[in-house]
């Protein structure tokens, strides 16, 4: 599929990109360099975490949803639980009885002040610390270090045409949305970002977007 990089909504299935072989290799060879070295880095972070969620709300460690990844297929993305064990029957709750809470939802599949979240999920969630068990999902070949943000399925729709072209990449820790503002940013925007990243994504980019993501993390902007 081409991409035109002055357009990128606008595609072009006739026409082929060069090097997407070979560019694929070498992003597959770092992201399994780079996750397996930060799982052993972060490793005493791992258990520390563990123990907090552990002593603070009862329930699993781990909080495992569907997305969707490369060439459409579904996989459990992995993450540290920030939220309540019963949180998708209370989303239902809210959304049913707040008009307010099912707009937001609507448009940003996410709430600004969502009760869901426990207290240290809260700290997880700006920290991004909660996100550090996708490098396994870097390691098992389901996400890349960098890519397009982790979809659930009732959001394919809302990508339309371009939806294609998400899957023609492995989704990612970080990318330009997370350097970009992330849910301050609207959802529209986000979709762009991702469209942009598929269309000019190099492995120099792909490095600039690594070190770009260290301020906006230690900043928290836009995590919630």
């Amino acid at each position: 599929m081409y991409i035109d990089p002055k357009n990128p909504f606008r595609t072009d299935t006739a026409a082929k990109t060069p090097g997407l072989l070979a560019r694929a290799t070498l992003s597959r060879a770092l992201d399994i360099v780079i996750a397996a070295l930060a799982l052993a880095f972060f490793l005493p972070l791992f258990a520390v975490t563990a123990i907090a969620i552990k002593l603070t709300d009862p329930g699993p460690v781990l909080f495992g949803h569907r997305r969707i990844g490369l060439g459409g297929k579904s996989f459990r993305c992995w993450k540290f639980r920030s939220m309540v064990v019963d949180a998708e029957a209370r989303l239902a709750n809210i959304l049913a009885n707040d008009p307010e809470a099912a707009r937001e939802w609507a448009e940003q599949q996410k709430l600004t002040d969502d009760p869901r979240v426990t207290r240290l999920g809260n700290f997880l969630r700006r920290s991004s610390l909660d996100e550090l068990p996708q490098l396994w999902n870097v390691l098992v070949g389901e996400m890349s270090i960098v890519g397009p943000r982790p979809i659930v399925e009732t959001e394919a729709a809302r990508y339309g045409p371009h939806f294609a072209l998400y899957c023609l990449v492995r989704p990612g820790i970080t990318g330009l949305w997370q350097i970009s503002g992330r849910s301050d940013i609207h959802y529209f925007e986000r979709v762009l970002l991702d469209v942009r990243y598929v269309s000019s994504r190099t492995t120099w980019r792909d490095l600039r977007i690594i070190v770009l993501t260290v301020p906006s993390v230690l900043a928290a902007r836009g995590s919630r």
